[in-house]
């Protein structure tokens, strides 16, 4: 792979550059480019590899790679690959990921390279009840917190289920609104979508130290904060409302609100997308009802008897 994708900037050419010397091209450089620089010279040494056996590996220059090291270049994708596979490790060791920031770390991610979905999820729940941060889908637990997109059937159904068990029923989204003072909308337009978490994060925090007994409809991207997700899972007794895209957008119309699609001129493919995205993380409810199978009786029907079976309740 040619080595010309790497654009630098750095010192003349008369300047030698083979070795161990600081290349600097005289601007000011940038914390990034530095830190990751001191990353692989770091790696470079832990390897006992020169600049120039690895240079060869990577099949780059040594003034591009002394480039990187001193951070100089801003360097390619494709060629940080390319150095990766010559030192023989992650690119996320390169970049800076928290995961490689220890041996500890580096060493709890080599044993978990190549476990299957299920494995890793007893792993995560284990880590969960060790460290007391939860992660784990507990049986029985009389909240019940449904998940899903928007027009699922969340709300309609969960007042539904709310009443039969005789629960309080709390919309997430609008605790998330109390806390904020103002709409859903308006939060994330005010203050942005890291801002929202947070409020999603309290307002559950809060809907489980409150209620023991619950039915909780949650907002369609709560799975996108593992941590927040996490909570749930280890806290409630969770069910997939799960739908077509077809119908999630029929609901969504029927209720005279496009928010979620508004200025797309390929809305359908946005929501595909939006839910192939998602299915993983809704997949880890221990219960899943598809709403687009029948109707809206006969689909309470399913829900209420398999919830009422996970909590061991009179059906």
């Amino acid at each position: 792979m040619s080595s010309t994708i790497l654009h630098v900037s750095g010192p003349p050419a008369s300047q030698p550059i083979g070795n161990e010397a600081a290349v600097d091209s005289g601007e000011d450089k940038n914390p990034f480019l530095v830190a990751m620089g001191e990353r692989v010279r770091a790696l470079r040494a832990r390897r006992g590899m020169t600049r120039k056996a690895v240079a060869l590996a990577a099949d780059v220059s040594e003034r591009h790679l002394a480039n990187l090291e001193y951070g100089t270049g801003n360097v390619s994708i494709l060629v940080l690959l390319q150095v990766a596979g010559a030192l023989q490790c992650a690119l996320a060791e390169l970049i800076g990921d928290v995961t490689t920031s220890s041996p500890e770390w580096l060493m709890i991610r080599e044993m978990l390279e190549r476990r299957d979905e299920a494995t890793l999820q007893k792993v995560r729940v284990a880590v969960g009840e060790l460290l007391g941060t939860g992660g784990g889908n507990r049986a029985r637990s009389p909240r019940v917190a449904l998940v899903g997109l928007r027009g699922a059937g969340k709300s309609t159904l969960g007042q539904m289920l709310a009443g039969d068990l005789g629960y309080p029923f709390v919309e997430l989204s609008r605790e998330i609104e109390k806390f904020a003072g103002c709409s859903v909308a308006e939060i994330q337009a005010l203050y942005g979508v890291n801002a929202y978490r947070r409020y999603e994060r309290r307002a559950l925090e809060e809907a489980i130290q409150i209620y023991p007994e619950a039915v909780i409809a949650t907002p369609g991207g709560l799975v996108s904060d593992p941590a927040t997700f996490n909570q749930l899972l280890a806290h409630c007794t969770t069910v997939w409302l799960q739908a077509s895209a077809q119908d999630h957008m029929q609901r969504v119309v029927a209720q005279g609100d496009m928010r979620p699609m508004a200025g797309s001129r390929e809305a359908m493919d946005d929501l595909k997308g939006i839910l192939a995205g998602r299915a993983a993380f809704y997949s880890k409810a221990q219960l899943r009802i598809d709403t687009s199978a029948q109707g809206l009786a006969e689909t309470f029907a399913l829900l209420r008897e398999a919830v009422r079976r996970a909590l061991e309740l009179e059906i």
